[in-house]
């Protein structure tokens, strides 16, 4: 698919949709001033974005997948799922805090992370080739939050606001293959002590596995790839499931243990929100 923005209409996008974010501000879907917009378009959005991020010092540690439902493929006339891309700074310790003045509109999700040990190149990448590059699997929660009036938007709108990315924790056990069937692994979501979500991973195009497998053929699209050592969102086991401030969220995971996260309201220091700290160097090898 062929681009129709040029370079100048895509950074001044990015600094639109970014500015969008970093101030928590609304703004109506960018389909809206520009409707000749597609796919491409989006994700040259979404990669200035990134390159924004990255040249004001963020560590891009992975991606993360959106619209990983088959029904959902479906509705939306795709062949594959959309992406987004997570930076250091997106993440949350397991029992921290979200900071909920510097959101929009959110909702969580229960997910599966792959973290691979080797690149994982497309096209024709197949699923025994994600297998044999992940190190392990690891319980993680997305949250996300548009930054689009109303909630009012379309695909293209959401890939180029990195599909709406905010945070993630991970928690939990790390895992192998060889010790979980993915497919089958249950996942139950609690907000303030009650269930709210259910799920296993088939919901996740069958195996989360394929996930990984659609992500590395789509980047190739890009001449890109994914590198050894990438953190990877597969995409929702559970519904996403509506947050605000003072709601506590726990979800357990079928031999996996357990992630949690508070939302609340906190002041700001110094022009900072007072979120818990990363704790990703922790969980991703070296």
């Amino acid at each position: 698919m062929k681009s129709t923005l040029s370079r100048e209409q895509v950074l001044a996008l990015a600094e639109h949709i970014e500015n969008a974010e970093l101030n928590a501000r609304d703004v109506s879907k960018v389909t809206d001033d520009y409707p000749e917009m597609n796919l491409a378009d989006a994700y040259d959005v979404q990669w200035a974005i990134r390159q924004s991020k990255e040249a004001r010092g963020s560590k891009i540690v992975g991606l993360k997948m959106g619209m990983t439902s088959w029904t959902k493929l479906a509705q939306m006339g795709l062949k594959a799922p959309v992406y987004g891309f997570l930076a250091d700074h997106f993440s949350v310790a397991d029992g921290g805090v979200v900071d909920c003045s510097k959101l929009n509109h959110s909702k969580i999700d229960a997910q599966i992370g792959f973290v691979t040990k080797s690149p994982i190149h497309g096209p024709g990448c197949h699923i025994g080739q994600v297998l044999a590059a992940t190190d392990f699997v690891i319980p993680v929660l997305g949250v996300n939050s548009s930054r689009y009036e109303n909630l009012k938007f379309d695909l293209i709108s959401e890939v180029a606001e990195n599909a709406s990315t905010t945070h993630f924790i991970i928690g939990g056990q790390m895992a192998g293959f060889a010790e979980l069937d993915l497919r089958t692994l249950g996942v139950v979501m609690e907000k303030n002590g009650e269930v709210v979500a259910l799920g296993a991973g088939a919901a996740v195009l069958g195996h989360p596995a394929v996930s990984v497998v659609m992500l590395a053929n789509l980047l190739a699209e890009r001449g890109e790839h994914i590198p050894a050592g990438s953190f990877i969102m597969t995409g929702g086991i559970t519904a996403a499931v509506p947050v605000m401030p003072g709601d506590n969220i726990t979800v357990r995971y079928q031999g996996l243990g357990s992630v949690s996260v508070r939302f609340a309201r906190l002041k700001e220091q110094t022009g900072h929100a007072a979120v818990a700290g990363n704790d990703l160097v922790a969980v991703l090898p070296t």
